[in-house]
């Protein structure tokens, strides 16, 4: 493990893995290195890039530092990208996927990157993230109430009542809840895509790399949908649809199709 110092003096927790050119993978809502999909895909990428992985700020063994700012992630990311050797290629899922996006749009160093699933909702094909959401989430997270940020969150994504009760008495419970306090985080990151209408031609006009939107095959027709804009709205973008898969992100299968777009 290393760990990098970003701007605001931020320390964040890193883990390198393989060889080759540099990949930096950017985590998703409740996600770290132990515990998501990052480090199985890590250990998929590593014979063909240098992969790091890295707990999101305020996640895992990285810190945080004041007021939550999308700004401060990233230069989460310029920080590992300079340690990385002063270019990289980025990954990003969901939100992750999201802030990758705004990263590369901001002028992070990124020679390619690649996006899955960020979810927006760009059209009238599910509802909107109600406009106090954002608000009644800060407010379960200041009261210590992290289950209660859990159940919210799940509720909105559409995961299944019965599995979320299953949910509440595995392991897995407690690691959702001891990163609970940073869902609001998250929201900041992809609030303003969640409203039910595209976002402007320009929004992403900086992202001059070129880019990747992978989307699910068996994925909602939202979110399918909303992909299709962001690679249109990418100034160099391109969206592949994986058949048969969801917003889970299974390494066996997104490995292939990130060594392929990302070595070209």
């Amino acid at each position: 493990m290393g760990q990098v110092t970003s701007a605001d003096g931020t320390g964040i927790a890193y883990s390198k893995v393989g060889s080759g050119p540099a990949l930096i993978v950017v985590d998703g809502a409740l996600c770290y290195r132990e515990f998501g999909p990052a480090k199985q895909l890590a250990e998929a990428l590593a014979p063909h890039f240098t992969v790091y992985t890295y707990d999101r700020r305020g996640r895992g063994e990285s810190g945080s530092t004041g007021l939550y700012d999308v700004e401060r992630e990233v230069e989460d990311i310029a920080a590992l990208i300079e340690r990385a050797g002063g270019r990289a290629h980025l990954f990003g899922m969901s939100s992750g996927g999201a802030l990758v996006a705004e990263a590369v749009h901001r002028g992070v160093a990124a020679e390619r990157f690649a996006v899955y699933e960020s979810p927006m909702i760009v059209d009238g094909s599910r509802d909107p993230m109600p406009a106090d959401y954002p608000e009644r989430m800060s407010r379960a997270v200041a009261a210590g109430r992290p289950g209660n940020a859990v159940k919210m969150f799940m509720k909105f994504v559409g995961t299944p009542g019965l599995f979320v009760a299953l949910m509440q008495v595995m392991p897995m419970w407690k690691k959702l809840k001891g990163v609970a306090h940073t869902l609001p985080n998250d929201l900041a990151v992809v609030g303003e895509h969640q409203r039910g209408v595209a976002p402007p031609a320009d929004r992403w006009s900086g992202a001059k790399a070129p880019g990747l939107v992978i989307a699910g095959g068996k994925s909602p027709a939202w979110m399918r949908n909303a992909q299709q804009v962001l690679a249109s709205a990418l100034p160099d973008g391109r969206l592949t649809v994986l058949d048969g898969q969801t917003h889970m992100v299974k390494a066996d299968v997104t490995a292939p199709v990130l060594v392929d777009f990302l070595t070209r």
